[in-house]
């Protein structure tokens, strides 16, 4: 028998009998004969709560799981009330600027058990799978645990699922006194009458949408009634917030938050708790496994408990995810549609009878697309009820006697699918789960062909590709085709053949197993760093000291905005060697890791300082860079590599050579300003002479490698096209040899009739 299990009894004990004592009289002496009893019922009541409550097991798990071991603490915010009244507009604006996927609202969060054991009255509202049972169980853990617990005030607690009840009406009292006679208590009701009078009960009611609709009218008044007579006590009710029609009088309405980073490390941390699994190192490898940006839309998943659950489960019996997400996503779905309220075996109410899962799901994928054409991740209510409505007058299979709004509130409370967000304005739970439905019309209905024509470079739409791609069982032989089909008007000026000729030229002696893509792509990349490079140089001579640098604010922004505009383009190429690369060619990443990109705003505040060392960013990389080259063979024998490491070698000398007689000489003031090289110049001109050995060495022109805005937008267009034909074919359920073949040798060379 452990400690804590020790103190529940105590606890219990202890508060049984406090009860009598202040009741007085003979029931004192009564109740001292049964004090070997008294023992035993104690030890049912914490086992009881323990079994029913203590653990968790949910979603086909093998066996349960003590919540002890894997519960993350709770955050608790406002129940978004700041957002009742705001418009779709506002909405949309604010999610786009947040930048993340995720809808809920950045609000400050409190501590969950803070909360709770200083609030007597609480309502903890949330969505499906959000965590307020688990909430409420663990409260109910921290209560037995009394002085060694975190909830701090001496109370029984008191667990009970409102779902399980039944009848016109309920008397919480009698559902109490039945908790203590079943685990044989002496004289329960006069115990329960007298607990409840004098305040030491801690009573969860949990689940009050679980209620039946016909029902739950009289059940809150009830309830209500019940918290009135006997206010000493602490209540703690859970309800779906879509549910939550009208607030209890007393009580504090507060949302538990979804989870945070932090939260999902943790919990992931906890779920993987075994030794076998700390030693392998699991927990951490799932979280990085998590963190990477192709993982970002399961990650959006992850900030629900339920669905967290899942994507543990997942992972601990693969070890990975899969690449292919649409039937991850496919199961996500089904969990929130179905498989969670049968686990918790909640009846669907009358006004699904006949309208089937399949059917609901073709329902929401037209509500996905529709929402995905517009551009709206918001929804107004009344746009919601009326494409319901026409669903259902346009399928002959689907009930005539469903009122539409009746639908979008079922789906809402029940499932949580399609979230309330302000005063009739509706989103997806999920961002991700938008996506797979909008991915699914569009499989169900043929129409890649065109989503192609009109949202391949539409970066909001590309996830809806990867899962349409995913969604192909027949293959996706078609949609790769038809994108790279596109590839030719992104790569159609003067300047933007001449690269690609150049990569196809200067890569096409092959010394190595590297394949043919990752080469041009690569060389493309490093051309394209050249030149990224030089407009830094440009920038960093410009910033000579702080006025000179405002003086010329436009000129300098506007050559950081050039290089923001390489590095989008940049980090797309990286995407797609990186994605490209296999066991053959697995060094060829090496030759990007001198490209680390810089935080430009961090960079340009180093500027003003004049604090950046020419020689540290230019030779060091440079060398580097060469050095990495010539290990890989990247360019074969179209490269001198020793005469180019030299060259490189012999302008740092120069330039520290330089720099030892500038700072050597005794008075720079008296001498002329023609006599003596400034430091910036040497500096300048070390820049100059790098820039000038790269062009050299690798046959390049540096007018043909000055873009146009309209050559960057294109070429920045090309590489995301590129990186999502590879990202599509490596998630597709086949692809075949000869069609992929053939895209490949097309993918960064010049156009060809």
């Amino acid at each position: 028998m452990n400690i804590l299990y020790e103190e529940a009894v105590k606890v219990v004990a202890q508060l049984f009998l406090r009860t009598f004592w202040e009741i007085g009289g003979d029931v004192v002496k009564e109740i001292a004969k049964y004090k070997p009893q008294l023992l035993g019922a104690c030890q049912k009541y914490v086992d009881s709560y323990m079994e029913r409550h203590g653990s968790l097991k949910v979603l086909g798990m093998r066996e349960p799981i003590p919540l002890e071991e894997v519960y993350t603490d709770a955050l608790l915010q406002s129940d978004q009330a700041t957002y009742r009244f705001e418009s779709i507009s506002k909405l949309e604006k604010s999610y786009r600027e947040r930048g993340a996927r995720k809808f809920g609202l950045d609000a400050p969060s409190r501590a969950g058990m803070e909360v709770a054991k200083n609030v007597q009255y609480l309502m903890i509202l949330g969505g499906p799978g959000a965590g307020k049972s688990t909430f409420l169980r663990k409260v109910g853990l921290e209560a037995l645990k009394g002085r060694r617990g975190q909830y701090g005030t001496k109370c029984i607690p008191v667990f009970i699922e409102l779902k399980n009840l039944s009848g016109d009406v309920i008397n919480v009292k009698d559902v109490i006194i039945e908790e203590f006679k079943a685990c044989q208590f002496p004289k329960p009701e006069n115990f329960v009458e007298s607990a409840l009078s004098q305040g030491k009960l801690l009573i969860l009611l949990d689940a009050l949408d679980e209620i039946p609709s016909k029902n739950i009218d009289i059940y809150t008044r009830n309830i209500q009634d019940f918290v009135d007579k006997y206010d000493r006590n602490f209540f703690i009710v859970s309800c779906r917030l879509a549910a939550y029609k009208s607030r209890f009088r007393r009580f504090t309405d507060i949302a538990v938050a979804d989870f945070n980073d932090d939260q999902v490390a943790q919990f992931i941390k906890n779920w993987f708790r075994s030794p076998s699994d700390q030693e392998l190192g699991t927990a951490k490898t799932c979280w990085e496994v998590l963190q990477k940006p192709k993982n970002a839309a399961a990650k959006e998943l992850a900030h629900t408990p339920l669905l967290l659950t899942f994507l543990c489960l997942v992972y601990d019996r693969s070890q990975t995810f899969p690449d292919n997400r649409s039937g991850l996503y496919r199961k996500a779905l089904r969990i929130l549609l179905e498989e969670w309220a049968a686990e918790k075996r909640i009846l669907r109410d009358q006004i699904y009878k006949g309208l089937s899962i399949e059917q609901e799901e073709i329902l929401l994928a037209n509500i996905a697309l529709r929402g995905f054409l517009n551009d709206n991740l918001f929804f107004h209510k009344r746009d919601i009820t009326e494409h319901i409505k026409d669903f259902l007058e346009n399928n002959l299979n689907a009930p005539d006697n469903l009122d539409s709004e009746a639908v979008l509130d079922a789906i809402a409370i029940q499932q949580g699918i399609l979230v309330k967000r302000a005063e009739d304005i509706y989103s997806f739970s999920h961002l991700t789960l938008q996506e797979y439905l909008t991915a699914q019309y569009i499989d169900d209905y043929h129409r890649t062909e065109q989503l192609v024509e009109q949202y391949l470079t539409n970066e909001r739409w590309r996830e809806v590709f990867l899962l349409v791609s995913g969604l192909l069982r027949a293959g996706s032989d078609a949609l790769l085709a038809s994108m790279a089909k596109q590839l030719p008007g992104y790569a159609d000026t003067p300047t933007l053949q001449f690269l690609l000729d150049w990569a196809n030229q200067i890569t096409s002696d092959e010394t190595n197993g590297s394949s043919s893509l990752a080469k041009r792509a690569t060389a493309i990349f490093l051309s394209l760093n050249i030149v990224r490079n030089h407009h830094l140089n440009l920038a960093l001579m410009r910033a000579s000291n702080r006025v000179l640098l405002e003086a010329r604010v436009f000129d300098f922004s506007r050559i950081l905005e050039i290089i923001r505009d390489f590095d989008m383009t940049l980090s797309y190429q990286l995407s797609l060697i990186s994605l490209f690369s296999d066991s053959r060619d697995s060094s060829l990443i090496s030759v990007l890791e001198p490209f680390k990109f810089r935080d430009l705003d961090f960079l340009s505040t180093r500027l003003v300082n004049n604090a950046v060392n020419l020689r540290e960013i230019y030779h060091s990389r440079a060398v580097e860079l060469s050095k990495k080259i010539k290990e890989t063979s990247l360019f074969g024998s179209n490269i001198e590599y020793e005469e180019l490491i030299s060259k490189l070698q012999n302008s740092l000398n120069v330039c520290s050579s330089q720099l030892v007689a500038f700072n050597w000489l005794p008075s720079k003031k008296m001498l002329g300003s023609n006599q003596v090289p400034n430091r910036k110049v040497i500096y300048k001109n070390y820049a100059d002479e790098i820039f000038k050995i790269w062009l050299d060495a690798l046959n390049l022109d540096v007018t043909l490698l000055e873009l146009s805005v309209s050559d960057s937008s294109k070429l920045h267009k090309y590489c995301y096209i590129s990186e999502l034909i590879v990202r599509c074919k490596q998630v597709s359920m086949q692809v075949s040899p000869q069609r992929w073949h053939s895209i490949e040798d097309r993918l960064f060379k010049p156009i060809t009739n």
